[in-house]
């Protein structure tokens, strides 16, 4: 479907027209409509499938004058936030419209200065937009659209007092729309407190064998897991690779352990100062750096593109995280790997996440590494065994025996 048949006004037609935008999204086809005619809605797609458009676009088309901040968009991130705006000052380029963005890790010097400009749009994020609701420093009175992006993601984050008292700040009669990649229980019980009959645009996020990323499970004594991590990536051919850590201590811990072993590494987590978080992801971006060491900040919303490879140094807590993380790579069409580093007290997790997939992620080993146990014991009874050495695309593994082409 051409955007030209959406319904949009004219200006923000121009501003994607600009852009090289033709054909909207699954998720954009079924969301925009709705919020256009001033509907709720609770959109579910997976990251990269175009969801900020998705809800900007019908946002900005709903917008009419000047002068009284009237949307508000929430995202549980600082790198979230900071995109989320720069994607409704592209969209809404002809449309005269003043932005503010607020989040934690620096002063408030720039925000308050955005404030007294009396924006159309805010961009926050839960925490800071508190602090700056205390001090007065803005109204939610004259919202008229509340936008909550990866809701469950904010809702994991522990934000959900925060979000809850900054929609008790807003109208009642306003439009609320929810994007979130998945919905469990927690966000179905706050949808139906805070919206009201909305419509729904949901597209399958399953991942399955068809596609563009395999998988790989490497089972490993857990006081061997650093050594195998470097043998992995001393025999993969990647152009640029994420690896992902489930605590910052380990992520600041191991990156400096690469960093020893001759890697160049840049690290991306909450804890960081904001100036560095954002010099970290440029310098992966712009190909400065090979290898991004990260927490799940990483692992949705953000604007990552050409990742070859995933890897998992810990096994997420959360099945639906691994959806998530893999979903860096294998864009756009392209292959990409994804591959997971277990312990042996790791498999209840690497369960919950092949009961997610309906599919189980094929056990493989290094041939010439030495491990400490026997593999039989490392790999539980009955999965699936591959003894090939990874040699990066040429060697693809799917679920099961699959091969990729």
């Amino acid at each position: 479907m051409n955007f030209k048949n959406l319904g949009l006004r004219a200006e923000i037609l121009r501003a994607i027209e600009e852009l090289g935008y033709e054909e909207a999204t699954p998720i954009q086809q079924k969301a925009i409509p709705s919020i256009v005619d001033g509907r709720d809605l609770i959109g579910s797609a997976q990251t990269g499938t175009g969801k900020t458009a998705a809800f900007a676009l019908p946002t900005l088309h709903r917008l009419q004058g000047t002068g009284v901040c009237r949307a508000l968009a929430l995202a549980p991130t600082r790198e979230l936030a900071i995109q989320i705006e720069e994607n409704f000052k592209k969209y809404g380029k002809y449309l005269n419209l003043k932005l503010a963005l607020l989040y934690g890790g620096v002063k408030y010097g720039k925000q308050l200065e955005e404030l007294r400009n009396k924006p159309d749009i805010v961009v926050a994020t839960p925490g800071r937009l508190i602090d700056h609701l205390q001090q007065n420093n803005l109204s939610l009175s004259k919202i008229e659209v509340l936008i909550l992006d990866e809701v469950d993601r904010m809702l994991d984050m522990g934000f959900v007092e925060d979000v809850t008292k900054i929609i008790k700040k807003t109208p009642r009669n306003r439009q609320t729309l929810f994007f979130s990649a998945t919905i469990p229980e927690e966000v179905l019980r706050l949808s139906k407190w805070a919206l009201n009959d909305p419509a729904e645009a949901k597209i399958d996020i399953k991942i399955s064998a068809a596609e563009t990323v395999s998988h790989a499970l490497y089972p490993v004594p857990a006081i061997q897991k650093f050594d195998l991590l470097i043998a992995l990536l001393k025999q993969i051919e990647f152009e640029s690779l994420i690896i992902f850590f489930q605590t910052r201590r380990g992520t600041d811990k191991i990156s400096h352990w690469l960093s020893e072993h001759g890697q160049n590494v840049r690290v991306l987590h909450s804890d960081l100062k904001q100036k560095d978080r954002m010099a970290a992801l440029a310098d992966f971006k712009n190909g400065k750096v090979r290898i991004l060491s990260a927490t799940d900040v990483a692992s949705r919303g953000l604007d990552i593109s050409n990742v070859t490879h995933v890897i998992n140094y810990d096994v997420p807590q959360h099945a639906e995280d691994y959806v998530h993380r893999i979903g860096r790579t294998g864009r756009a069409k392209t292959e990409g790997e994804a591959f997971t580093l277990c312990k042996p007290e790791e498999i209840p997790l690497v369960e919950s996440v092949e009961k997610l997939l309906g599919n189980p992620l094929p056990r493989k080993f290094l041939d010439d590494f030495s491990y400490r146990e026997k593999q039989e014991n490392l790999a539980p009874i009955g999965a699936v065994v591959s003894k090939k050495r990874n040699r990066g695309f040429g060697s693809r593994v799917s679920f099961g025996s699959r091969r990729r082409r």
